[in-house]
């Protein structure tokens, strides 16, 4: 069986494994809602990576959300009154999902071949799932092809590009030893049990990506948001709550070494534009702290 094929399948399988019975898949959203409910750490976290789509959302734009297992995220769109699709490859918990009104449209698509025509949205949100692709960049090309706007990826940061000294000590040790540095960085190359190689996301590769098929813009944004705690995670997201506490501490240290360039930002928001967007959607991306990388044309381009 080749790599991807036995990706799709375990992936497609995976929420089946996990919660076999309906009543597990009942619990499960029950769980969601209640962390929604109580505004809990779970949600805080959850709440975080949703709103680096912040400066899309204002205004009344279609959307589809790719590789959202549970329809959660599609329901964060349903919720501010938008038009959404949630798809993922499986079908265990988006009919479920919507038995609960979380959202009115899904459809069970490999995001590697998307059913969908040309332009068939507005945006394309999908978070945390771009790195259980078993070929991510032609799904990036599918997002792309079904979106009329952008595409929305939110994944954890590559940290080679932002860490001058590991780049430093991969070229050195490199040199007379590429299987050195393993050692010590364990997840130089990381596998899924499934097969898969874990892709993360940088600032460069999304440049290249874009620039290689002629876009005109992308915009970035980092946040370190890398705090779940199973134990903890139904607590609520405020100072009643030590291990909130806790984690608001590691993240005011965290965001200051990421300031200092001591360290790269733990998930990385990179928003692919088709076409340059609106004056207010710019406005926004500014305001919102994105880096705006706005591409010089191809010369050579007819």
């Amino acid at each position: 069986m080749s790599t991807e094929k036995q990706s799709h399948e375990a992936h497609s399988g995976w929420y089946e494994v996990q919660y076999a019975t309906r009543e597990a898949q009942e619990k499960a959203i029950a769980d969601w809602k209640y962390d929604a409910e109580n505004n809990t750490i779970n949600h805080w976290i959850h709440s975080r990576l949703l709103a680096l789509v912040n400066p899309l959302v204002k205004e009344k734009k279609s959307w589809l959300t790719v590789g959202d297992g549970y329809g959660f995220d599609a329901n964060f769109f349903y919720e501010k009154g938008l038009d959404v699709t949630a798809t993922d490859i499986s079908d265990t918990f988006l009919p479920l999902s919507k038995e609960h009104g979380l959202f009115e449209k899904y459809s069970v698509e490999n995001a590697e071949r998307l059913t969908f025509g040309d332009s068939s949205f507005d945006y394309i949100f999908c978070k945390e799932a771009y790195h259980h692709f078993p070929r991510p960049y032609m799904a990036v090309y599918e997002m792309i092809r079904v979106a009329r706007e952008a595409v929305v990826l939110v994944e954890p940061h590559d940290p080679i590009s932002k860490m001058p000294l590991l780049l430093a000590l991969r070229n050195l040790f490199d040199r007379w030893d590429t299987t050195l540095l393993q050692k010590y960085w364990k997840n130089r190359y990381s596998f899924e049990e499934v097969g898969n190689y874990v892709f993360k996301l940088s600032e460069r590769e999304m440049d290249k990506l874009a620039n290689g098929i002629g876009l005109p813009m992308v915009a970035f944004k980092g946040i370190n948001n890398n705090y779940y705690n199973a134990a903890a995670g139904h607590e609520r997201a405020d100072d009643s709550s030590e291990a909130f506490k806790k984690i608001k501490s590691k993240l005011s240290f965290h965001d200051l070494l990421t300031r200092l360039s001591l360290m790269p930002s733990q998930v990385l928001c990179a928003i692919i534009f088709k076409k340059m967007p609106s004056d207010q959607v710019m406005t926004s991306l500014k305001a919102e702290g994105f880096q705006v990388h706005i591409f010089p044309p191809n010369p050579y381009s007819k």
